[in-house]
């Protein structure tokens, strides 16, 4: 359901959970919610691939399904990878993504200042996920 633009107070980071081989780009994502019944389908608003190109998935208009609790004023980014080949959690952005990653968050600092950029391990510290500490790496874009 699109609405009216959402008041947004944070940009939370995720990764895909994928092994290096395998991929998960929009049509994955979107045929994985499906599956586990998300009513629209992919979760995040922005999926950055491995190559770099960044991806649509949710309207920003659109409340995403990526952090529980979070979602009515979140928008969700996921980075295709974030297991290295046995399975582990690992931060495994080739630079083609933190170069896309770093611009597409400038650009939503400048359209959201006030929003905290966050990894979704903050909200559920269960998660290892995105597999890196996204407040720190990206401390130059927070909120003052």
């Amino acid at each position: 359901m699109v609405t009216a633009m959402r008041v947004i107070t944070l940009i939370i980071i995720h990764c895909s959970a994928v092994l290096p081989w395998q991929q998960s780009g929009f049509h994955e994502i979107d045929t994985w919610h499906l599956q586990r019944g998300f009513k629209y389908g992919c979760g995040y608003h922005k999926i950055i691939r491995r190559d770099g190109t960044i991806e649509d998935g949710r309207p920003y208009e659109m409340i995403g399904a990526h952090c529980q609790h979070r979602n009515q004023h979140s928008i969700g980014i996921v980075y295709e990878g974030g297991l290295d080949a046995n399975g582990k959690p690992c931060d495994t952005r080739t630079e083609a993504q933190k170069v896309a990653m770093r611009k597409l968050l400038e650009e939503l600092h400048e359209q959201f200042p006030k929003a905290v950029i966050a990894g979704h391990n903050v909200f559920n510290p269960m998660k290892a996920c995105p597999c890196f500490n996204a407040m720190r790496e990206y401390s130059d874009l927070q909120p003052e």
